[in-house]
């Protein structure tokens, strides 16, 4: 599976941005995507993450309200569409992927993703 993300750049602080991510190659049935970011000199964090039918989804509490997370499960494609973005969420945000193994799953563990992006700058000014 190969994810290319796209989206990102500089923002002032209470603008939007979007990012937007494609997995292809060979996709499973059932997945996860997500979104996480890493700060400089912090730990990767999660940001967002939904399932293939869009039924469950999850936020981080510094994001919600803010970000909204949407999925074309036809194109395997997820969307992060973030608005009043903060100087705070100034990180690189790496997209991930990871195939549904079992009834129970956590979105926001980095351990239920296989496959990670490359990651984009997103960058907010104050």
């Amino acid at each position: 599976v190969q994810l290319q993300a796209s989206g990102g750049g500089l923002v002032q602080a209470g603008g939007s941005l979007r990012l937007s991510c494609a997995a292809s190659g060979r996709t499973f049935i059932s997945f996860i995507m997500g979104w996480f970011r890493q700060a400089p000199g912090k730990e990767r964090e999660f940001v967002a993450g939904i399932n293939r039918s869009g039924g469950n989804s999850a936020y981080a509490d510094s994001v919600k309200g803010r970000f909204t997370l949407s999925g074309d499960t036809g194109k395997n494609t997820v969307s992060l569409q973030m608005n009043s973005l903060k100087p705070e969420d100034t990180a690189v945000y790496y997209c991930a992927y990871g195939r549904i193994k079992s009834v129970i799953y956590d979105l926001r563990t980095a351990d239920s993703y296989d496959y990670w992006g490359q990651g984009t700058q997103v960058t907010v000014s104050s």
